[in-house]
């Protein structure tokens, strides 16, 4: 294992030295320039190929950001204009409808009136008609009762006095009761 002396065994340590190498401060020079030359070499590296990517990635992403504002801003302005267009249309098929609606009102109503002048001149046509029937049925009714009144009338002064009684006095005697009851 391991001696005393911090050497691993089987090892052989140079004389004089002890413990890690890279703690010798003896190498300290020598370490420093391989550090500097290093850096400056990740510096040159980073500074030549590297940031220049990174700056060109930076710049096309601001590009296409700015690019994609400026069509999205394009966009709601034919947005903004394709509405405005769309509401102005609303608004004139609106107006239209409403026109086109009171002119069948109008129409509706004008055919309504004439239909109920017409069917109203067609019922006082037909009160007239069925007036005049009813006056030639209450013309011929009366007629009929008259005639079956002095029939009767006739009849029954036969019946209660024997002797017969025409026909023209028995009718007479129907009209004089007649123009005494009106």
């Amino acid at each position: 294992m391991a001696a005393a002396d911090g050497t691993i065994e089987g090892t052989v340590a140079p004389e004089g030295h002890t413990g890690l190498p890279q703690m010798s401060t003896g190498s300290y020079p020598s370490q420093i320039f391989w550090l500097v030359v290093t850096f400056g070499l990740l510096f040159l590296v980073l500074w030549r190929v590297t940031l220049p990517m990174i700056a060109g990635a930076i710049g096309a992403r601001r590009n296409q950001i700015e690019g994609d504002l400026s069509s999205a801003d394009d966009q709601r302005k034919d947005a903004a204009k394709a509405l405005a267009s769309y509401e102005a249309a609303l608004a004139q098929a609106r107006g239209r409808a409403h026109q086109l609606a009171d002119e069948n009102r109008k129409r509706v109503v004008t055919d309504i009136e004439r239909m109920k002048s017409a069917a109203e001149a067609q019922a006082q046509a037909a009160m007239g008609e069925a007036e005049k029937r009813i006056a030639a049925e209450r013309a011929r009714a009366v007629t009929g009762v008259k005639s079956a009144a002095a029939e009767a009338a006739a009849d029954i002064v036969q019946r209660l006095i024997g002797s017969p009684v025409s026909i023209e006095d028995a009718t007479a005697a129907v009209a004089s009761v007649e123009a005494k009851g009106r």
